[in-house]
């Protein structure tokens, strides 16, 4: 769409020219003037004349009728003035004669953008907290932020993704103080992270105590916690061996999952990384005259741009998520140049990303503009929220094999004779949970119900690949796909075709806005637009062999669409379901 687009902004800018020939408007600038019209019954495109009145110096009904003349072009079907405005319908005969023929050629590069070449991305997503599990609350920042990875290489940006892992920090003083009092090496080699985010719960517990029930809280164990972290911090051999061996048990635990998702990343730096590049940034804050001290804490004073303080350091000296954040921030601009840098992390965090980001730019530093934080909203399981500290998590593993498991149960339902097919049930099940959670909109809170998410006849992961499983059998079917156009003799033709062809104007938008729910509902809206076709048209049984060939050729046009969509949005294809 986005060349038919300029295509027919360049016919209109030629009728603007007519009359003014000074014009500083431009083809792009018209084609961002095109509408979509809520009615398909008022054409496929609208213009809005009104824009130009005050250029042309004409009623905008006299610049519509004006501009209708010089809009005879290949790509137009039909032109009707309505108005102020010029309702635009493309031709069957274009739709099917160059829109198909470039999806088929380019395969699951159609679609694909160039804005991007020559500029890096760094992403920084997922990030779980180590020793901790891997939770459906850990979903929105893993499959966002891949999803925008895909989104931005498939518009010729060069991404590098990093796991910023949370393997630093207080938690780790209370969970190598539990170890010693309750744990064992046999105990947590046998039950890996799981024993691990026991003994983590039961820390928490312990501490904080039970006051309603007469349980205190324990102050010595909070004690010990913390001495046991600054020994951490301070290069105790035994506590960095516990740390390193806690580290190395959550990742061979995470990895399961990323696997699971087709998720991989080009670093797996967490904090602690950066524990030594902190000071040399303390101390620019310090030579710029930003740090001043606050009870004893030193901190950054925001209250000129209308946000709380930024805390830098705590009153016994030590350093804080944004002190960190800042240094490695600078670390990557310094080691991998990027041109944008986006951050992909809960809603509740936009306020620290805020404070930080305004330190970076009142640092000096000229690249703070570059920095981008994608919010989302808080995801619940049947309404009920999560919280790692009392023991309430959906562990994402279970999840999947819960999910696996139904759609196993759904498959040999709808077929008995089938053998069963793991690998397919996995794409399907993991599949739905991923599509549940991106066919929302980024910034809605989201109550997973797993029922919804399992549908194959609901707007669901199941539904697409099942359609794109079905466009894969109509092919196998029909054997090799011969080239040449497609003759429109359908409404239903008419419209997937013009469904497919705004496939690049919708990854556009989902990375103007960091949003892959956009894809996730044009995959929709492909799915919605085959299954019609699919039902309604003859394919491989319609009578003329002229018919045959070009709806295959269709077909295989959603499949290139469809299979490259599902790429963006962590969607693996199922040829068979």
């Amino acid at each position: 769409m986005q060349t038919i687009k300029k295509r027919i902004a360049e016919r209109i800018l030629a009728g603007v020219r007519k009359v003014n020939p000074d014009t500083a408007l431009t083809a792009d600038e018209i084609a961002g003037m095109l509408e979509y019209p809520p009615d398909p019954a008022m054409g496929d495109l609208a213009f809005p004349c009104f824009r130009l009145s005050r250029e042309l110096r004409r009623s905008p009904i006299q610049i519509a009728t004006a501009l209708k003349e010089d809009l005879a072009d290949e790509t137009i079907g039909s032109v009707e003035v309505a108005g102020g405005y010029l309702n635009i319908r493309i031709a069957n005969a274009y739709l099917g004669g160059t829109v198909v023929p470039e999806i088929l050629e380019k395969g699951e590069r159609y679609g694909a953008q160039t804005f991007g070449c020559g500029k890096k991305v760094v992403l920084d997503y997922s990030s779980p907290n180590v020793a901790k599990p891997f939770h459906i609350g850990h979903l929105g920042t893993t499959v966002i932020g891949h999803s925008l990875r895909k989104l931005h290489e498939f518009a010729g940006y060069e991404c590098y993704g990093i796991n910023y892992l949370g393997d630093w920090g207080t938690q780790f003083g209370k969970l190598i103080a539990a170890y010693h009092h309750w744990g064992s090496r046999e105990m947590i080699e046998k039950g890996g992270i799981d024993k691990l985010v026991e003994l983590y719960v039961r820390v928490n517990n312990e501490i904080k105590g039970d006051p309603e029930n007469g349980i205190p809280a324990n102050t010595a164990l909070a004690d010990e916690a913390r001495a046991e972290f600054h020994k951490l911090e301070t290069g105790d051999e035994e506590n960095l061996a516990l740390w390193r061996w806690f580290v190395q048990i959550s990742l061979a635990e995470y990895e399961k999952t990323y696997k699971q998702l087709g998720i991989t990343f080009d670093s797996y730096r967490g904090e602690s990384f950066y524990t030594d590049k902190m000071p040399a940034q303390i101390e620019i804050l310090r030579e710029k005259g930003l740090l001043k001290l606050d009870d004893g804490a030193s901190i950054v004073d925001l209250s000129e741009y209308n946000m709380p303080p930024c805390l830098i350091l705590k009153r016994d000296g030590s350093t804080l998520y944004p002190t960190r954040d800042i240094a490695a921030a600078v670390y990557r601009k310094e080691t991998l140049h990027f041109d944008k840098m986006i951050y992909v992390t809960s809603a509740q965090q936009c306020l620290h990303f805020a404070q930080w980001f305004k330190v970076v730019e009142l640092m000096g530093y000229p690249w703070y503009n570059e920095l981008v934080h994608v919010p989302y909203g808080t995801v619940s399981l049947n309404g009920e929220k999560l919280a790692t500290r009392t023991g309430n998590v959906v562990l994402l593993r279970d999840l999947f094999a819960l999910a696996i498991d139904k759609v196993k149960g759904i498959m040999k339902e709808k077929n008995p004779d089938r053998q069963e097919d793991d690998a397919a049930a996995e794409a399907v099940g993991v599949g739905a949970v991923v599509f549940y959670y991106l066919s929302n909109t980024r910034m809605k809170d989201i109550n997973f119900v797993m029922d919804e998410a399992l549908n194959f006849d609901g707007n669901t992961g199941p539904y697409v690949q099942y359609t794109y499983a079905r466009a894969c059998s109509v092919l196998e079917r029909a054997g090799a796909v011969s080239a040449g156009p497609v003759t429109v003799t359908t409404d239903e033709e008419a419209a997937l075709i013009k469904t497919l062809c705004r496939y690049g104007e919708r990854v556009t938008a989902a990375i103007a806005d960091y949003e892959p729910s956009y894809i996730t509902r044009f995959i929709l809206d492909v799915a919605a637009g085959f299954n019609r076709f699919y039902h309604n048209c003859r394919i491989l049984t319609a009578e003329d062999s002229a018919v045959r060939e070009s709806r295959v050729r269709l077909t295989a046009a959603v499949k290139n669409v469809l299979g490259s969509a599902f790429e963006l949005i962590c969607l693996k294809k199922t040829e068979k379901v």
